[in-house]
């Protein structure tokens, strides 16, 4: 069974989610994202994205970033 995603980010059908990977340097951060459509009676998704979904892609990706630098700073610095 995985492991969920830490946080997940959606508009309309464009998908993003933070995974968080423990390593011996401290917690890091990859995103995936995807757009979800319907393929008969299941839901798939693609990682292909036409003209129109790229300003989602954009806003997805920002407010990710954007999560996981508050992540960062929610962490406690080393002195």
């Amino acid at each position: 069974m995985s492991k969920p995603p830490s946080h997940t980010i959606r508009f309309g059908l464009i998908k993003a989610s933070i995974w968080q990977n423990h390593t011996r340097n401290g917690d890091r951060h990859s995103v995936t994202i995807v757009r979800l459509y319907k393929n008969g009676d299941s839901w798939v998704e693609s990682t292909r994205f036409g003209r129109d979904d790229l300003p989602l892609v954009a806003k997805v990706s920002d407010l990710a970033h954007t999560w996981i630098y508050e992540q960062g700073r929610s962490e406690p610095q080393a002195s």
